[in-house]
């Protein structure tokens, strides 16, 4: 049925396929730190961040304070994640080295949804907060998930009439790294 010489190879392949299984899983290549230089989640946000600041230039001085809020969920707003947590600290960081005075702020409900209209608006919380610290305007922000992309977006909104100044959406791939920034923690 077979010969002799078939055998022996199909039994070598197999013994080879074996061994290399039996090393266990391949070991994980590190990042450099050129890699990391060049990953592109911090220009990516800070492109953003640029879009909202040439939108608000006319609108709003940089004498005044501005609040960042968590940037959450859309699907859950009172909830975030690694990846809305680090977007919301490189969104104010840029908006300080564009010398706009930030008033750090840590709070995950920044921001509701209203569910018979849709849009988004500030809680009692939040104008208080913005009264308290005479800031002109509050940075809100969501972000959703697909099966393949994050989209983010961010306002500019003033806190005591809740118009928006300014909106930006810009959208991310869901790699490998975008997933872990989403997952860790369990999305608090």
């Amino acid at each position: 049925m077979f010969s002799k010489s078939f055998l022996v190879a199909l039994s070598s392949i197999v013994a080879f396929g074996l061994a290399a299984c039996a090393d266990g899983p391949s070991k994980r290549i590190e990042p450099t730190w050129e890699q990391a230089a060049n990953n592109p989640l911090v220009p990516a946000n800070y492109r953003a961040t640029d879009a909202l600041l040439a939108q608000i230039r006319p609108s709003l001085g940089n004498g005044q304070p501005m609040i960042m809020a968590t940037v959450v969920n859309i699907d859950a707003l009172d909830k975030s994640s690694t990846l809305g947590r680090l977007i919301s600290e490189q969104v104010a960081g840029r908006f300080t080295q564009a010398g706009y005075r930030m008033v750090e702020m840590k709070f995950g409900n920044a921001i509701y949804m209203k569910r018979d209209q849709g849009e988004m608006m500030l809680t009692r919380e939040i104008n208080n907060l913005a009264k308290s610290h005479d800031a002109q305007a509050v940075v809100v922000g969501t972000y959703g998930e697909s099966n393949d992309y994050v989209f983010v977006n961010l306002k500019v909104i003033q806190p005591n009439t809740n118009v928006v100044l300014a909106v930006h959406d810009y959208v991310m791939p869901l790699d490998s790294s975008m997933r872990s920034l989403l997952r860790r923690f369990g999305q608090q």
